[in-house]
């Protein structure tokens, strides 16, 4: 995958490198704002099993 990611972004290196950083940033920021909050419902961390 880093691979073919590497082949496939135009330009220098330096220029690949910042925009793979501004892509792993956005992947990121995806999953903290859409994903995890999505899932977050569905995880069982919340349910306890000691009673009060």
């Amino acid at each position: 995958m880093y691979g073919w990611l590497w082949r496939h972004l135009p330009g220098p290196a330096a220029v690949r490198v910042l925009q793979l950083a501004v892509l792993a940033a956005a992947v990121l920021v995806v999953c903290f704002v859409w994903v995890f909050p999505a899932v977050a419902p569905f995880m069982p961390f919340n349910d306890t099993t000691v009673g009060e």
